[in-house]
């Protein structure tokens, strides 16, 4: 048989999500297969600067009949429909059958408007206007993470109509509960058995966790830092923070991001210029995203770090998160063109066909000026209506 040399943007392999623990099936050959599936209709455009109709737009009615403030920078209110309600709750009922156990869960569920405008998005703000938006967030992180019985605060923006977002208008959600969610928990967990599998291991010029504990974050950032450019999976990089495809990616174009100078374990643990930073990393993301396909370019965002505020008595050894954010965006091969989840990567693993590399690649090749910006010859950047 003759010996064929492994090509990875040819031939099928598989790739391990570390802080899974899962794998992904890349299938880079099938990039040339013709695409006779669903179509997405446009994203909406030409949307209004003020919508009379819409729920989160300042001064107006929500669908509860509550109205809101007359608000000229970022929002935050109790979500009308919540998924978890307050403390206290019911007991657990006495499981039927060990296989039918109920767990009751208690927590709140809070709106974060990003903006007054509701034509606006992440990519067409103001810097100084995303700098309140991670204001916002480590408020909310602060405050709803040291209220009696929250042990988990999740923050994540649903972009795009396609993702089930309901309404255009820029903002996203923080969920509080009473226990540590799935993903998470399960992140938590190998990324503190890599801390204990590589004590007193991992690169030498990598950051590390107190107590000189090596982090899996950290290793895998200053690797990728490290990776020439035009080889590597690294879309964007800025003092504290790089933005790039992971090796183990499971949709098109998903980007981890995440601070790569030193371990931080939350929002709180940011300084101010790292903050400002993650500000610009945001902008830069989101307007790569939108240029990509000319299209307000939707995906889901959520951001993993310490489940809540470090807490007096907590013990050090199980302080080993480190902050980075998932965007996991669906479109595939243009603005219509979607990837779904379904048949072998419901019952069996999750499958791509372009692999992370080219997708870092075509990333990192589209302008960093906003498509809507450059198209209008000259025009100066949309600037807040708070400025």
């Amino acid at each position: 048989m003759a010996h064929i040399d492994f090509d990875p943007s040819t031939h099928p392999h598989r790739r391990l999500n570390p802080l899974t623990g899962e794998y992904v099936l890349v299938s880079p050959h099938r990039t040339k297969r013709p695409w006779q599936g669903q179509t997405e209709p446009p994203q909406q455009a030409g949307l209004p600067a003020y919508d009379p109709q819409c729920y989160l737009c300042p001064g107006n009615a929500r669908a509860g009949g509550v109205r809101n403030a007359p608000y000229d920078a970022t929002f935050v209110f109790e979500n009308d429909y919540a998924a978890v309600l307050p403390p206290p709750g019911p007991a657990p009922p006495v499981a039927p059958h060990p296989l039918l156990t109920t767990s009751p869960v208690q927590g709140a569920c809070d709106v974060v408007v990003f903006h007054p405008r509701h034509d606006l998005t992440l990519s067409r703000v103001a810097l100084a206007d995303l700098e309140r938006v991670v204001a916002t967030w480590c408020d909310i992180y602060a405050r709803r993470g040291t209220q009696e019985g929250i042990e988990y605060v999740q923050i994540f923006e649903n972009k795009g109509a396609m993702m089930g977002c309901s309404n255009p208008h820029p903002h996203g959600q923080v969920w509080s509960l009473s226990v540590v969610p799935t993903l998470p928990a399960k992140e938590l967990e190998n990324m503190r058995s890599y801390a204990l599998a590589n004590a007193g291991g991992g690169s030498p010029d990598a950051p590390k966790a107190p107590g000189g504990r090596c982090c899996l974050l950290c290793e895998y950032a200053h690797f990728e830092v490290g990776v020439a450019h035009d080889e590597g999976r690294v879309v964007y990089k800025n003092e504290h923070w790089v933005a790039l495809v992971p090796w183990w990616a499971t949709w098109p174009f998903e980007i981890l991001l995440l601070p790569y100078k030193r371990h931080i374990p939350s929002l709180l643990d940011l300084s101010p210029e790292e903050k400002s930073s993650f500000a610009e990393s945001l902008s830069n993301v989101t307007k790569r995203y939108d240029n990509l396909f000319s299209c307000s370019f939707a995906y889901s965002m959520g951001i993993h770090q310490r489940p809540v505020p470090l807490r007096a008595d907590a013990s050090p050894d199980d302080d080993v998160a480190h902050l980075h954010l998932h965007f996991s965006p669906p479109l595939l091969r243009s603005a219509s063109v979607r990837k779904f989840l379904v048949g072998f990567e419901m019952m069996a693993e999750p499958q791509r066909d372009l692999t992370p590399e080219q997708a870092a690649q075509r990333l990192r090749a589209v302008p960093e000026e906003h498509y809507l910006d450059a198209s209008s010859q000259g025009s100066t950047r949309v600037r807040s209506e708070a400025n």
